[in-house]
């Protein structure tokens, strides 16, 4: 394998299965992502999703070509739904449109941490009846559910930093005018640019570390409380 691709580092750092978990992972968060901003948009007026084929299960058609390289590359993706804020009916459903992407990552984050606790607790050996696995199935159980729930947090915090073109920004941008009018006037983009940057560079040192951090601890944490503290804290 290629020397610092991802595929290879995770190869030989998690071995296979991360790299499957890994993919299935980040296609399935951001296809119900997108898929919560059209829901949301349709809800409340707007059949932009539907009238450009975008609400599909078809993660290709939710990333695009640019995104899929950029996946295949380097392992991080993003994903878009058209919408359109002129046929909302009310005067802040841009922001609920918004909103609905981070809300359904939060939303799938916490259903893996209680998926990933039960499957500590049961197929750990901990609960009665238990569930008997092997050691590398179980590993690679919590390796799904520890990662999924970690992608998701990551997405919902990085989606609601207030920088163009993140969710976050148009959230900000419908209470305050003021921010519209300089995301969107002639140095709208130069500023998107700078501002994603900038939040990559300390999304990988502040934000990566919470969504793990917090996806560990709150899967083991559960399964202490449903096992009646056989599972150890983390």
């Amino acid at each position: 394998m290629l020397t610092g691709w991802w595929v290879s580092t995770w190869y030989e750092r998690a071995g296979p299965f991360a790299i499957v978990a890994w993919v299935i992972i980040v296609l399935g968060s951001i296809t119900l992502h997108e898929l919560a901003h059209g829901w949301a948009a349709i809800w409340r007026g707007d059949r932009t999703p539907i009238e450009s084929g975008h609400m599909t299960w078809n993660p290709v058609v939710h990333m695009g070509l640019p995104s899929l390289i950029v996946f295949a590359v380097i392992g991080i993706a993003w994903g878009m739904m058209p919408v359109n804020p002129a046929r909302f009916r009310g005067r802040h459903d841009d922001a609920i449109v918004a909103m609905a992407g981070p809300v359904m990552n939060l939303l799938l984050a916490a259903l893996c941490i209680v998926l990933g606790a039960a499957w500590v607790a049961v197929a750990g050996g901990y609960a009665t009846p238990a569930l008997t696995v092997s050691d590398s199935a179980f590993r690679d159980g919590q390796v799904f559910f520890r990662l999924a729930a970690a992608l998701n947090i990551v997405l919902a915090i990085f989606n609601m930093l207030p920088a163009p073109p993140l969710d976050g920004s148009r959230i900000l941008a419908t209470f305050w005018p003021r921010y519209r009018e300089i995301i969107e006037g002639p140095n709208g983009q130069n500023i998107a640019l700078f501002s994603l940057i900038v939040l990559l560079y300390f999304g990988g040192r502040y934000i990566y570390p919470i969504g793990f951090d917090t996806a560990i601890s709150g899967t083991q944490t559960l399964a202490h409380w449903m096992t009646g503290g056989r599972v150890p804290l983390p």
